[in-house]
């Protein structure tokens, strides 16, 4: 008997808990619509101050398109999310209009605020909640119509807006989003040549840059690059920020554990690289793991988990920016650097630096492609894999970046 009222009062704590978390979702949800409805006052006061036209038809094409780019990092679906930015536009012009209406019969604002530097952040700040709870919203009419009641918004503009928010659709998987989107989300770091490369973040280039946009061409989709980090790779991938990362990355347990991986496109291993001309023994890793020697590293990566596993004595300097790394080595403010053996290959060919253990790994490492946990997507970039590997092309595109 106890056992069972137990029970009992286990399931209605976890139901009361049900109907208590619903609503505040909701709520959450309504009222950043609210409020980004509620800053369309000020829009208008800028706009008539300014005199420029309510309607902007590029400027809500812009904010339609990232909206539904937001929207694939929380799985909803291109169509729907058209649909309720679309319909929330629509409200915010009504409201505009509505005090633009206002201000011909009287006298209009004598000033407003900022609209590009204060308005427009706050509008992008609200846009980003919005996305985030639409996923996981709950439907709550009555709460709506109460949380996004504003002035010069009619209950029609209102109930369209809901409508569209009824509507809100998630893919059932990832491969599902890139096919019906059209658009395939790379991460990569750019700062990791040859794999993957950028001086400013945009421009990439390099083996995996090329490989993604054949990999897009397969799949006839749009490629989009996304910068990610070493440090802060597994967290993009769970927030969604990118759909496949190509960026010459370790197949590791502690990545495994959240992500899949294709099979291997490159095999390789840590092997240390050092100016030419530097006296110190550094071919080995006994002889590097002294007092005195100073071993540079990337944060956030396979080269800092090496060196932390394998290097008690000597000095470990951190350095941010691994586009630069080589050139604190060849400027004397470090003595060596472990790293990818293809990477150390690449670097020597610069005349001061050189392979110190000859082209000999300290560790066996794949690189492989990281996606969500979709076996989908797995099998498909697999099936793509192996086209180009029977075709030559992979080992064509290894050959055309490290031929320099």
């Amino acid at each position: 008997m106890q056992s069972q009222r137990h029970r009992r009062s286990l399931w209605s704590l976890i139901l009361l808990s049900l109907v208590v978390a619903m609503p505040l979702e909701a709520d959450e949800l309504y009222d950043a619509i609210g409020q980004r409805l509620g800053l369309m006052q000020e829009v208008a006061a800028y706009k008539w101050i300014n005199q420029q036209p309510i309607e902007a038809p590029d400027r809500e094409a812009l904010v339609i398109k990232k909206a539904k780019l937001s929207g694939l990092n929380h799985a909803i679906t291109t169509d729907s999310s058209e649909r309720f930015f679309s319909a929330q536009i629509e409200a915010a012009k009504e409201i505009q209009q509505c005090w633009f209406d206002r201000w011909q019969k009287s006298s209009g604002p004598a000033e407003s605020r900022d609209l590009i530097n204060d308005v427009r952040p706050r509008l992008l700040e609200l846009g980003q909640t919005i996305n985030e709870l639409l996923a996981h919203q709950v439907q709550d009419k009555t709460s709506f119509m109460s949380q996004t009641q504003v002035d010069c918004l009619s209950s029609e503009g209102q109930q369209k807006v809901f409508e569209a928010i009824k509507q809100i659709q998630v893919y059932p998987s990832r491969l599902t989003q890139i096919r019906d989107s059209g658009i395939i989300r790379i991460g990569t770091t750019g700062d990791y040549a040859p794999f993957s490369f950028s001086s400013n973040g945009a421009d990439f280039k390099g083996i995996d840059i090329e490989l993604a946009l054949l990999l897009s061409e397969h799949l006839d989709t749009e490629v989009l690059f996304v910068e990610t980090s070493w440090p802060t790779l597994i967290t993009d991938l769970k927030l969604g920020l990118f759909d496949i990362g190509m960026s010459g990355i370790s197949r590791i347990p502690s990545r495994e554990e959240v992500a899949y991986f294709s099979h291997a496109y490159h095999i390789g291993g840590k092997t240390p690289i050092a100016r030419c001309d530097n006296q110190l023994p550094l071919d080995s890793l006994q002889s590097i793991d002294q007092p005195g020697t100073r071993v540079i590293v990337n944060p956030g990566g396979t080269n800092e988990r090496f060196l932390d596993a394998h290097v008690q004595q000597a000095t470990k300097i951190l350095h941010p920016d691994n586009r630069t790394i080589f050139d604190e080595i060849v400027v004397g403010n470090a003595d060596v650097m472990f790293t990818d053996l293809i990477e150390a290959q690449l670097q020597s060919q610069r005349a001061e630096l050189c392979m110190t253990m000859h082209g000999e790994t300290l560790t066996y490492q794949e690189k492989a492609y990281m996606m969500p946990k979709d076996p989908g997507l797995l099998a498909e970039v697999n099936r793509w894999l192996k086209q180009i590997e029977n075709s030559g092309q992979l080992a064509k595109t290894f050959a055309s970046h490290l031929s320099h």
